[in-house]
C-alpha cells in the first residue's frame, strides 16, 4: 500500500467525520429551535387563553352567594360618578406604598363627591400579623363608627411592619386603636365579633375571585394601567379627577 493511499484514505475518512459532526450539529441546533418554538406556542397560547377566560374580580359577591361583599370601610358618597374598590392585605408592602401614595388625595376627591373609595381588607398572606390586624380591624368597625374605623386603618399602614417581622402583638394593635378613637374595653369585648367578620371578609374576597393585593377595580373593571405602584396611584387618582 502506498503512502498516497493511506493518506487520501485518511483525509476521506477525516472528512467523513467532519460532515458527519456538521450534520449532528445542525440537528441539534434544529431541535433546539423546534422545542424553543414549542415553548412560544404554548405560552403564547396560555397567555391568550387567559386573556379569554379573564375575568374580573366581582365585590358584590359574597361567600354565602348574597350580593352584598365586605367593605371595611367606605369613603364618599355612593352616588359619586367614579367607584374605587381596593382589596388589600395589612402586611401586604405594596398595599402601604399604594396607601401612602394615595391616601390623602383619595380622601379629597371623596370629600368633594368625585369618588366612592371602598377599602376590603381580607388575609391573603399566610404571615401572623395578617389576622391579628384583621381582627382587631373588624373589632373596631363592628362598633359603627366610621371615622375611627378609616382612621385605624390609615394608622394600620403608618405603623406597618416588615413582612420578615417582628410583629406588634395584639395588645399594640389594640392600642393603635385606642390611639384612632376607639374605646379599648368595646374593642376587646367585640374581638370575637371581629374574628367572624375577617373571616368572612377573607371568604368573601376569594367568593369574588381576588387572587392578589392590591388589587384595584375602577368603576367594575381591574385597573391595570400602571407599571409601579407610584403609577397605580398616579394614574387612578387621575382617572378620578
Amino acid at each position: 500500500m502506498s503512502k498516497a493511499s493511506a493518506q487520501e484514505r485518511a483525509e476521506r475518512a477525516a472528512a467523513a467525520l467532519a460532515e458527519q459532526r456538521r450534520r449532528e450539529r445542525r440537528r441539534t441546533v434544529v431541535s433546539v429551535v423546534g422545542v424553543v418554538l414549542v415553548m412560544i406556542a404554548i405560552v403564547a397560547g396560555g397567555a391568550l387563553l387567559g386573556k379569554l377566560n379573564h375575568k374580573d374580580p366581582d365585590p358584590s359577591v359574597s361567600s354565602n352567594g348574597s350580593t352584598t361583599g365586605t367593605v371595611g370601610v367606605a369613603i364618599g358618597p355612593a352616588d359619586a360618578p367614579h367607584t374605587i374598590v381596593i382589596y388589600e392585605d395589612f402586611i401586604c408592602p405594596f398595599c402601604g406604598e399604594l396607601e401612602k401614595a394615595s391616601h390623602e388625595k383619595l380622601q379629597e376627591l371623596a370629600d368633594d363627591g368625585l369618588v366612592r373609595v371602598e377599602y376590603r381588607p381580607f388575609q391573603l398572606l399566610d404571615l401572623d400579623y395578617s389576622p391579628l390586624a384583621l381582627q382587631v380591624f373588624g373589632a373596631v368597625r363592628s362598633l359603627g363608627d366610621d371615622t375611627v374605623t378609616k382612621e385605624f386603618h390609615d394608622l394600620l399602614y403608618a405603623d406597618q411592619p416588615s413582612e420578615k417581622g417582628p410583629y406588634p402583638s395584639q395588645d399594640d394593635i389594640i392600642a393603635t386603636a385606642v390611639q384612632a378613637g376607639a374605646d379599648e374595653s368595646a374593642v376587646r369585648g367585640a374581638l370575637d365579633a371581629g374574628k367572624d367578620w375577617a373571616d368572612t371578609a377573607t371568604a368573601d374576597a376569594a367568593a369574588a375571585g381576588v387572587q392578589s393585593t392590591p388589587t384595584v377595580l375602577l368603576d367594575g373593571s381591574t385597573f391595570t394601567d400602571y407599571r409601579s405602584v407610584d403609577d397605580l396611584a398616579d394614574n387612578l387618582i387621575s382617572a378620578v379627577s
